[in-house]
Order: C-alpha cells, then sequence, then structure tokens
C-alpha cells in the first residue's frame, strides 16, 4: 500500500498567513500540520509516499526532504493548478501503479490515524473505503448519502441542500479501480474533477464503496477557528518537558514543552503550551492551549489559545485570545501620542481591538 499526501492547495480561507507559505506547514503544536498526516502513514506500514505539491513546491520540499527522517521514500508530483482531489490521483497515476493506496489530506487532523482504517480495508473485498464524519454544516463539505441498508447510494460536494449530516473526512482508500473513474469523469461547475464524482462513478459501475464513521475527533484546518481547536486538542495529549530554563520568579505549571535554549523570566507559563526553541518570555503570562514557535519574544504580555510563528515578538500587549500570529510579526504597544492604534496589514487580514 502506498500513500498520496495532497499538498497543493493555495489556502486562500487562511490569508494573510498562506500569502507567503504553504497552509500544509502551518505548525500545530508546534509541528507542520502536514507532518502529523505523513507519520500516520508511517503508522500504518507505508514507506512510499507520494505528495502533490503545487505553487508552494519549494517550502514543501525543504520542509518534508526526502522522507529519510520518516524511514520512507517521498516523491513529489506536480500539479499544474488546483484542479481537485481526483486531478491529483488521476496525475500521479505512474507513482501509484496498480497498488492500493491511502489519499490523505495535507491539511488534516486525525486523532485516530489511519492504521486501523487501512487495515479493515485490505480485508475488506471492496474498491473504495471512506470515512465519515458528523459535522453541523454539511454544506461545506463532501457529503454522503446512505441507503435504507446502511451502504453508501450517494455522493455529492458542498451541497445547498445536504442528504445528511455524513461528511467526507480528508482520508479516502482506493484500488486500481479508482484510475478508470478519474479518467472518466467530467470536470464540475467549480472545474476541477472531483473526487466525490470519482466515488460515485464507482457504485454506478457496481464497485463496492465502504464506509466507517469516524470515533473521535477530526479537524480540516483550513480556516482559523478549526485550525486553534486542532492546536488545542493535540495540545492536551503532549507529555511535558522542559529542556529550556526556567528561574524562580516564574511558574510554569500543567503541560508545558519548553524546548532548548528557551528562557522564562519572571512569567507564567500555564499548560498545556509549547514553547520553541530560544524563544524568551518574559514579564509575560502564557495561558493554555497556546503554541509559540522558535526564536521569539514575547514580553510584558498575555497570551492564551493562540499560535504565534516563529522569529515574531509581542511586546507589552495586555491580552491576546484566539489568534494566529505569522512569521516575523512584530505586534507591539507604542508609547507616542497621540494614542492610538497603528497598523500596517496585509491583503485578506483580520483584526479586532478592544478599544
Amino acid at each position: 500500500m502506498k500513500g498520496l499526501v495532497l499538498a497543493g492547495g493555495s489556502g486562500t480561507r487562511l490569508r494573510p498567513i498562506t500569502h507567503t507559505g504553504a497552509k500544509q506547514l502551518v505548525p500545530v503544536a508546534n509541528k507542520p500540520i502536514m507532518f502529523y498526516g505523513i507519520e500516520d502513514l508511517v503508522e500504518a506500514g507505508i514507506r512510499q509516499i507520494g505528495i502533490v505539491v503545487g505553487e508552494t513546491a519549494a517550502e514543501i520540499e525543504a520542509a518534508a526532504g526526502d522522507g529519510s527522517r520518516w524511514g520512507v521514500e517521498i516523491t513529489y508530483i506536480h500539479q499544474s493548478a488546483p484542479l481537485g482531489l481526483a486531478h491529483c490521483v488521476l496525475i500521479a497515476r505512474d507513482f501509484l501503479g496498480d497498488d492500493d493506496f491511502v489519499v490523505y489530506l495535507g491539511d488534516n487532523l486525525l486523532r485516530s490515524g489511519v492504521a486501523e482504517f487501512a487495515a479493515r480495508f485490505e480485508a475488506e473485498s471492496c474498491s473504495a473505503q471512506i470515512l465519515l464524519a458528523r459535522v453541523p454544516d454539511p454544506h461545506r463539505f463532501g457529503v454522503a448519502e446512505l441507503g435504507p441498508d446502511g451502504e453508501v447510494v450517494g455522493l455529492v460536494e458542498k451541497p445547498v441542500e445536504p442528504p445528511s449530516d455524513l461528511a467526507l473526512v480528508g482520508v479516502y482508500l482506493f484500488d486500481h479501480h479508482i484510475h478508470e473513474a478519474v479518467r472518466a469523469i467530467e470536470p464540475s461547475a467549480r472545474g476541477e474533477l472531483e473526487i466525490t464524482d470519482a466515488i460515485r462513478w464507482l457504485i454506478d459501475h457496481g464497485h463496492r464503496v465502504r464506509h466507517e464513521v469516524l470515533d473521535g475527533w477530526w479537524k480540516d484546518t483550513g480556516k482559523l477557528v478549526p485550525l486553534l481547536e486542532g492546536n488545542r486538542l493535540v495540545l492536551e495529549a503532549i507529555e511535558p518537558r522542559i529542556d529550556g530554563s526556567v528561574d524562580a520568579a516564574s511558574l510554569v505549571e500543567g503541560r508545558v514543552v519548553l524546548e532548548a535554549g528557551a528562557e522564562v523570566k519572571g512569567s507564567v507559563v500555564r499548560g498545556p503550551a509549547v514553547i520553541g526553541a530560544n524563544t524568551r518570555i518574559v514579564d509575560s503570562y502564557v495561558g493554555p492551549f497556546t503554541s509559540i514557535e522558535r526564536d521569539c519574544e514575547i514580553v510584558g504580555s498575555e497570551i492564551e489559545h493562540s499560535i504565534v510563528l516563529a522569529e515574531s515578538q509581542i511586546i507589552g500587549i495586555t491580552r491576546m485570545v484566539d489568534s494566529l500570529i505569522g512569521r516575523h510579526v512584530s505586534v507591539t504597544r507604542s508609547s507616542r501620542r497621540p494614542h492610538a492604534a497603528r497598523l500596517m496589514l496585509g491583503d485578506h487580514s483580520q483584526v479586532e481591538l478592544d478599544n
């Protein structure tokens, strides 16, 4: 069995962060989202992984490399434009051959992993296996329709009137029949080859499509709120580790990871939280469900339930919550008069001020 990680999307829903970086590399608990998917595939015994890349190919390739850190072989497959999930399968034909394979969306987080899911697929006689989750907003997803016997009888992509609340999770398993399906379907109204259309083609041509309803959480991290939720859920399971320094005037409590070279001075860090290498926390409060990457400075500030990317500084900010701060960002309180908010924001930014 092989793995196919989809990392070609442009991440428009996470702009402006994704104007300058791949959405699949935004960190959750200080680890790129895509790496969780790769680790899930490795846990399932997969050793050959293809990664479909688009305009952020160079960044993805630099981050994941040849796969040796996970003991796998990575092949990069270039997609000229984001033309749909089924198009990713179509262009990966040479890599996949006739092997069974797992498709894993590179910006998804799945608590249960895919090892048991893959094992059951290999034990069953079916051409495809899909994973479903009950969601309150199924119109945002591909949605499955089940027949009276519980079998999948239909799939529709982002329906105005969903036939159920069962959304397709971003993990699929296929045998070689899917290659005929992706060649047979036509682009949708969105101009994309939809994986839902390919799976429906399998159903219409007599192939069995098996499903499971997810037990445990799943997050599509393409927007800020689910990204922060995913960060919270991953942090809840971290093992505490203090490799940096904490002075006598500080308090570190709960599940906290303090990486090598990180410093906590005159501050309170309340976990679960992760503080990256060489980051300084001075006269500040870092609250639960916060991830701060390497080489950051948090001085005279309070932050909670947030993600801060590398080499950023937050200075003199009374309270910051529910936030995503990009790389090389400076958030400071000005002492100049007249007192006013002074902002330099890129396209698609969002700011909420408390005064």
